[in-house]
Formats: structure tokens, C-alpha cells, sequence
């Protein structure tokens, strides 16, 4: 009696996952995922050839003819900028109530869709960083493994050791914890002081609301660092395209 005949080893399927279509525009870093919702039940966006209205449709670029607007979508070419935002500048692509936002900034620079990597609130400034590359931008604000950010902040008063230590012990606020990894005294004049506070972590005006808890009013917030890039010299309102060797820098694991 012969053995019953082997069954070749079954190939495991090497597809790439689908994702949503919604998903699949901003992976490709053509606008951010909201936009394409918006342009998905707009009507704005086929695939092959055919109006698709559901943003969460399973949608693979790889094999599939998307289009926006009548144009094909590819994948847009990789961009990364260090911007010195001012302060009273929003960080949206609009604002309802028409206040002056990141993108004026970069109105007649030519640059593709770049989406914010984190936020800076309107009283803030310093080093912001935008791009259209979504994985690398998640693996900077993801908070497992956050990168470590460093502000310059002055106050009024001058916090003593013992308030130092306090924000670095935290606090609870509407049910947050707000801590600081670090925080120094960098120089005080007769009536404030500027200190150096470092965050590994980044929720609504965290600092403010943690010196506002201690007694303290935050007069200037600027933020001077994320990981190892500095702000540098970069002037106050201009931007500059990151080097190969700090994109990589700043890359998550």
C-alpha cells in the first residue's frame, strides 16, 4: 500500500495588510488622514476608476489605481522640516476663527502636504517639526519610548529647590498626572526666573498647568530641543529641511 502523497508546504501569503483608504492617502504622505476622509465623502477620490465615498474601505496603492481628484495618487517624496514657530501662531491647518496659522509660515515655500509632529499651543514657541512621512512622525509622539523634549520657560517668582522637586514628584490635575523629567534653574532676575524643563511626555499645556498648580504664571514658553535636535540659530518664523543624519536621529525603534 503506497503512503498517502505529501502535501507541499503551503506558501504563506506575503500580501501587504489593507488598510483603510483614508489610511492608505495619508500613508502615502499625499494629505493627513482627516483631509482624506473629508475628500473621500466628497467625492473627490476613485479607485480604479469607480467613486469611493467610504473612508474605511480596504484599499492596497500597491495594486490598485487611486486617484484624487482625477490625478493618480503616489507616494509623495519624503519631508522633513525643523520650524521656529512664533508665538500667537496656531498649530492647524485652519482656524474657525481666522487666527494666523503654521502654514502661513510656509505659503509660497512650494512644499508639499506636511502634517504637524506633535503640537506647540498658540502662547508657545520654538522648535516644531512637520513632515508627510505618518510612521516616522508616530514614532516621535507615540508615548512608549517618547523622545525627550526640552523647554526654556520663564515665571514669575523664583521657584526655589523645593518647587523643583515638586514638579519633577508631579501632580494631578483633572485626573492627569503632570510631571516633569527634569527641571532646573537656569538664571532669576529680582521678580521671575527662566528654567529648563525637560518632558518625556506631552499632554494639553502640561507645563503650564503643572507651574500653574505650584503657584507659579508661565510668561514665556519656548521649546529648545526634541531628543538631540537643537533649535539652534533658526530664526524666528523660518524653517529648514532636516539632514538625512538628524531624520535618523530622531527615528523611534
Amino acid at each position: 500500500m503506497k503512503p498517502p502523497a505529501r502535501r507541499p508546504p503551503q506558501r504563506a501569503d506575503t500580501a501587504p495588510p489593507r488598510h483603510g483608504l483614508a489610511r492608505v492617502l495619508s500613508k502615502l504622505g499625499v494629505c493627513s488622514r482627516s483631509q482624506a476622509e473629508s475628500a473621500i465623502r466628497d467625492g473627490r477620490v476613485a479607485v480604479n476608476g469607480r467613486v469611493e465615498r467610504n473612508p474605511e474601505r480596504p484599499s492596497d496603492a500597491g495594486r490598485e489605481r487611486i486617484t484624487l481628484d482625477g490625478q493618480p495618487v503616489a507616494a509623495a517624496a519624503k519631508r522633513y522640516i525643523a520650524v521656529n514657530k512664533p508665538r500667537g501662531i496656531v498649530v492647524t491647518a485652519a482656524d474657525e476663527r481666522g487666527r494666523d496659522t503654521i502654514y502661513a509660515l510656509l505659503a509660497d515655500a512650494g512644499l508639499p502636504w506636511l502634517g504637524p509632529v506633535g503640537r506647540l499651543d498658540k502662547a508657545s514657541e520654538g522648535l516644531l517639526l512637520l513632515s508627510n512621512d505618518t510612521v516616522w512622525a508616530a514614532g516621535i509622539t507615540e508615548p512608549a519610548g517618547a523622545l525627550e523634549k526640552t523647554y526654556h520657560v520663564q515665571v514669575a517668582g523664583i521657584p526655589d529647590a523645593a518647587a523643583l522637586a515638586a514638579m519633577e514628584a508631579g501632580i494631578v490635575d483633572q485626573g492627569e498626572r503632570l510631571a516633569a523629567r527634569r527641571a532646573t534653574l537656569l538664571r532669576s532676575g529680582d521678580k521671575n526666573a527662566w528654567l529648563e524643563v525637560v518632558l518625556d511626555e506631552g499632554r494639553n499645556r502640561h507645563i503650564r498647568r503643572l507651574l500653574d498648580a505650584l503657584g507659579y504664571d508661565t510668561l514665556r514658553l519656548l521649546r529648545v530641543s526634541i531628543g538631540r535636535l537643537a533649535l539652534g540659530t533658526l530664526a524666528k518664523g523660518a524653517w529648514r529641511d532636516l539632514t538625512a543624519e538628524e531624520v535618523a536621529a530622531l527615528r523611534q525603534p
